[in-house]
């Protein structure tokens, strides 16, 4: 897993074009304030049964740990695989990413997922302390 987390002022996406042929079809633009925006890369290796638990459990962590930091309660979730390492199966990847949406939204986040399978176009306002952008390789 490669995590890169930005504590952002703002977040708007809008679908660019399908990256999946499996994915549905879709044109939508959504956005979210004051929000931790994380950039997922989920890795081949973190498919295993015992290192997707270890994995998820970081990933938790670091985003509560992020958003605590900055007293945010939103958080925006966007698969990005350009973050180097081999790709996980797409289904595992966005298993995964529901799956920490629903951790985080029973936690008392308010969660939102970028369209899976889509590049987007982004428009990203990002604070400027060091603690505003962070990677983690997990």
């Amino acid at each position: 897993m490669k995590l890169l987390t930005f504590q952002a002022t703002h977040f708007r996406w809008k679908t660019f074009s399908k990256t999946l042929p499996e994915a549905p079809d879709l044109d939508l633009s959504d956005e979210m304030t004051e929000a931790v925006v994380a950039f997922l890369h989920i890795e081949a290796g973190d498919q295993g049964e015992e290192r997707k638990g270890s994995v998820f459990t970081q990933t938790l962590k670091h985003l509560k740990w992020i958003a605590n930091k900055r007293g945010l309660r939103n958080v925006v979730l966007h698969s990005f695989t350009h973050l180097g390492g081999q790709n996980a199966e797409p289904a595992f990847a966005e298993g995964f990413m529901k799956e920490m949406a629903e951790r985080l939204t029973k936690t008392g986040y308010t969660v939102k997922l970028t369209p899976f399978g889509y590049f987007c176009s982004w428009d990203l306002g990002v604070y400027g302390d060091s603690l505003a952008k962070v990677w983690k390789d997990i």
